[in-house]
């Protein structure tokens, strides 16, 4: 069966060009079209495509948002985000917001079908830069984590900053930063962001790198 893609972006050459990349794809083919969030939601709800485009230049915020908003709504749209740059603690935070898939603008043509059809089957996709840090030096992973530890870690996957994490658990913030210090040192991931990261690849929300 085909599945259907709407893209919304905030420049039309970006939708012809992904007009143009499905064509040749008897499996996809591109639905609908939007310039706005706001046009993006009506179309979300007029055709429920199975996966939909939006670019990150609406603004991460927004985007977030409006994310978050499909998702209350119960739709079955898998959300696939692309941007020209699209940093670690950004890709995160989409995720975390309920996108499937996060991609550069500037990946490889084949990269990009990839992800749409791994997002259209139901699964995730992660840029592949997101995680050749991570994929370097998690590989001790976190089985030698002491339960704190680990409640911590759990903690920073969520998006919680030190403070947060400190009154949830009833302890000092500047002991969160003690745990943090020996979890980088336990599983080898560098900074909170990458902690996150993996920890969503372990637990199967994220997939592993792949090279293009």
């Amino acid at each position: 069966m085909k599945k259907t893609v709407v893209v919304c972006d905030t420049q039309p050459v970006s939708i012809e060009g992904m007009r143009a990349l499905l064509a040749p794809h008897q499996d996809m083919t591109v639905a609908g079209e939007a310039t706005s969030l706001m046009a993006g939601m009506d179309l979300v709800r007029s055709l429920s495509p199975s996966v939909l485009v939006v670019d990150k230049g609406f603004g991460l915020q927004p985007v977030m948002d409006w994310i978050a908003n499909i998702r209350s709504g119960g739709r079955q749209t898998a959300v696939v985000v692309w941007g020209t740059a699209v940093n670690e603690a950004e890709a995160l935070r989409m995720v975390q917001a309920g996108a499937q898939g996060v991609i550069r603008k500037t990946a490889g043509l084949r990269s990009v079908i990839e992800c749409l059809r791994v997002v259209a089957a139901g699964n995730s996709w992660m840029d592949d830069l997101m995680f050749q840090q991570n994929d370097r030096t998690a590989a001790a992973g976190r089985s030698h984590l002491t339960l704190r530890e680990q409640q911590v870690a759990e903690l920073v996957e969520q998006g919680l900053k030190n403070k947060e994490i400190a009154r949830m658990l009833g302890i000092c913030a500047g002991t969160v930063k003690i745990h943090l210090k020996h979890i980088f040192e336990k599983t080898g991931v560098r900074g909170r962001y990458g902690l996150a990261l993996s920890g969503l690849k372990e637990r199967g929300y994220l997939p592993a790198a792949r090279c293009n």
